[in-house]
């Protein structure tokens, strides 16, 4: 059993030594794998021998049609910045005023790629670009993607951008916030508010005013998104079906109707209610009424406390009552610059009174309190159904005058620029790889050139395990209990199961094989009262005939049995011993009156041992 025990222990380190290397070299040799965004994506060569990941970066080039793209990797020509001011806005930061820069990321850059930094706090910030050529919304769908990074966090601002509609008096240097748009998409996040917008601006048929309808918020945490410094990428699709997907890291957090999931919908309510209509003055909303004909009881005390003093409590023994709870710092010192004139009388600050430590308490004791078993509280008739309950009431409904019908809310006004019109309370927002377009494959291609390089760079720089769970205890300690019990728990099944148990006298007596010795009168009695049983049974069992052949051998068994206790005794003893476990075991066969019967009972029972 032990030697079982021993393998499995032996195969159990074998294999945990053969799981820790492997671990170890997959450690030094990690890379990160990246989606295969297209099979012609281009391939980065990575050196896997040494700490940081060496990559060749190449501007991305668009693969199909596209209405607009933008890189930063060279001169930031086509941008407007924003000449105008914020309407509705104090003088002194109604300016757009706020610095733009073109740089490399902060952490996990790669060498040559460049994007937009939006570099002043507490600033409005507009730049705009026109497109390639205006997109209308006709019976191709409409991508928008591009890449945030929160290089510092985000503690309020937004990192959204406006796709601006079309017009002839469009000018970019007077950009502002009122500047008309038809989407308006991306993250913002003020205090604890994380938001991805999807705006649309939709034109009412009827009246020709714009609407601003929003998305429903997505059901992920967008938490991690924000804070975490890495790039992600943002990703709209608004499809000719009238449905739209919003995706981060090309993973879908949101998706829905125009039609059914934006707020307000798009159209209104065929009925509405009446605003003329009033509530009658006697109609009874009250679907429980007290009981007009319930009566107090007569032993219903309302003077009652809710709490009396406990009777039966005793001080406790040891009470302090001359000790106050707290005495003043006797280590305290008046400061130096104390002015008693200005500050008053200096007073050392209160502790607690070291005597009541030990004690059950100081002070004057007082009676606890404990719940008036009289107490009822104020009567209240009991509650009964109304019997002129009339419901709810509401006003009736009319035909909604303003209502129409727009089945294909996707033809929205067409746009011809792009724009990012911010406010924000951290710097160093980076921006990069913009791209317009109607086919997935162009856009996932541009992704794959530019945000997943940016995601292997960033992924081969992470720190190790060990790292990031050292990190993690130092923002949560409590997180060390549970390094500590996950270690220990293997370690101890390890020790309880594998650890060689120490032989104690029983294995070893039970381990030792049976050795001939002499039998004395003392024991063949006893042993042939213990099996004076069983040969009973035996004699029962066996057909006469058989009983005959079982006498003669049991005769010859008997006669070899009494050769191997004198041979035995020849050795272990002198002569003397021999001459007396001879006659000991003849007079053991007359005191038994059984003649050679429990010498045969021992045989058989060794035999059937065997």
């Amino acid at each position: 059993m032990y030697l079982q025990w021993d393998w499995l222990c032996l195969g159990v380190l074998i294999i945990s030594s053969v799981t820790a290397e492997i671990e170890n070299k997959g450690t030094l040799d990690s890379s990160v794998e990246v989606e295969d965004f297209d099979k012609q994506s281009q391939e980065a060569d990575v050196d896997r021998d040494k700490s940081s990941l060496e990559v060749v970066y190449q501007t991305p080039q668009p693969t199909g049609e596209v209405y607009f793209t933008e890189t930063f990797d060279g001169v930031l020509a086509g941008w407007v910045l924003s000449k105008t001011k914020k309407e509705d806005t104090d003088e002194n930061i109604s300016k757009y005023d706020g610095k733009w820069e073109v740089e490399e990321l902060k952490e996990n850059t790669v060498p040559g790629d460049r994007g937009l930094v939006l570099k002043s706090v507490a600033k409005h910030h507009a730049i705009s670009a026109m497109l390639t050529k205006e997109f209308i919304f006709d019976d191709k769908p409409l991508i928008v993607q591009y890449e945030v990074n929160f290089q510092d966090g985000i503690d309020c601002g937004g990192a959204y951008i406006k796709l601006l509609s079309s017009s002839n008096g469009l000018n970019l240097e007077y950009f502002f916030d009122k500047t008309p748009y038809t989407i308006m998409f991306g993250p913002d996040k003020c205090g604890e508010d994380y938001k991805l917008h999807f705006i649309f601006r939709h034109k009412n048929p009827k009246t020709g005013e714009y609407d601003e309808k929003h998305a429903k918020r997505p059901d992920v945490d967008l938490k991690k998104f924000y804070l975490d410094k890495k790039t992600h990428l943002y990703s709209l699709v608004l499809k000719p079906d009238d449905t739209f997907e919003i995706l981060i890291d090309q993973l879908v957090v949101s998706k829905g109707s125009l039609l059914e999931d934006m707020v307000p919908p798009v159209n209104p309510h065929k009925e509405i209610d009446d605003p003329t209509d009033k509530k009658p003055d006697g109609w009874d909303e009250r679907a429980k009424i007290p009981d007009p004909n319930a009566v107090k009881p007569d032993d219903w005390d309302e003077d009652e406390p809710s709490k009396i003093e406990d009777h039966d409590a005793v001080k406790p023994e040891g009470w302090l009552d001359d000790e106050p709870q707290y005495v003043p710092d006797p280590n305290a010192k008046k400061p130096k610059d104390w002015d008693e004139e200005m500050d008053g009388e200096w007073e050392a600050p209160q502790i607690p009174n070291p005597k009541c430590e030990a004690a059950p308490g100081c002070g004057p004791w007082v009676r606890p309190m404990k719940n008036n078993p009289n107490y009822k509280g104020k009567w209240k008739a009991p509650l009964i159904d109304n019997p002129n309950y009339q419901g709810i009431w509401s006003p009736r409904k009319i035909p909604n005058p303003d209502y129409f019908e727009d089945s294909h809310p996707f033809k929205m006004t067409a746009v011809s620029a792009i724009g990012l019109e911010l406010w924000s309370m951290t710097s160093d927002i980076y921006f990069d790889n913009f791209i317009i377009c109607s086919e997935k494959e162009v856009a996932d291609r541009w992704a794959a050139d530019g945000w997943g390089l940016k995601k292997l760079v960033a992924g081969a720089n992470e720190p190790g395990m060990f790292t990031q769970l050292v990190t993690a205890a130092e923002d949560h300690p409590w997180l060390w209990v549970l390094y500590i019990l996950t270690l220990a728990l293997p370690v101890g099944l390890g020790v309880l199961f594998c650890w060689p148990a120490k032989k104690t006298d029983e294995d070893i007596d039970f381990k030792k094989p049976d050795i001939s010795k002499p039998i004395t009168k003392g024991e063949l009695d006893q042993e042939g009262e213990e099996l004076d049983d069983d040969e009973i049974e035996l004699e029962e069992e066996k057909e006469n005939e058989d009983t005959a052949e079982d006498v003669s051998s049991a005769e010859d068994e008997v006669e070899e049995e009494e050769n191997d206790i004198v041979g035995t005794s020849q050795e272990e003893g002198d002569k003397s011993n021999k001459s007396s476990s001879e006659d000991e075991v003849k007079e053991a066969n007359e005191d038994t009156g059984y003649g050679d019967g429990p010498l045969k009972s021992v045989r058989k029972r060794r035999v059937r041992k065997d």
